[in-house]
């Protein structure tokens, strides 16, 4: 693993001001890993996992918009992750280029 960070929906545009997450609606997350100097050599390939837990590294996450530690066993739901690869609705991972 070269990078990991956990961005719960709810504060995918402000920390201050968290939101729900509407289902079936198309939200834009932009997701900084903090990368510092690891090269991509020529060929190689990356896996980008989108997930919705990390248990039990982090805690389990209800889907619903609740307060995640004092949820209880009815606040949980199933979720659906869906990654968009049309031209209308573009996913992307952007790196920096650094030449030597």
């Amino acid at each position: 693993m070269i990078a990991n960070d956990v961005l719960r929906g709810r504060f995918r545009k402000s920390f201050e001001k968290p939101e729900p997450v509407v289902p079936d609606a198309v939200n834009e997350y932009t997701i900084d890993l903090h990368w510092s100097h690891h090269c991509f050599r020529k060929g190689h390939r990356i896996m980008v996992q989108v997930q919705s837990t990390w248990f039990p590294l982090v805690d389990r996450n209800p889907q619903t918009f609740c307060d995640i530690y004092s949820a209880k066993e009815s606040a949980f739901r199933k979720a659906t992750h869906r990654v968009y690869r049309t031209q209308e609705m573009p996913s992307a991972v952007t790196f920096g280029e650094v030449r030597r």
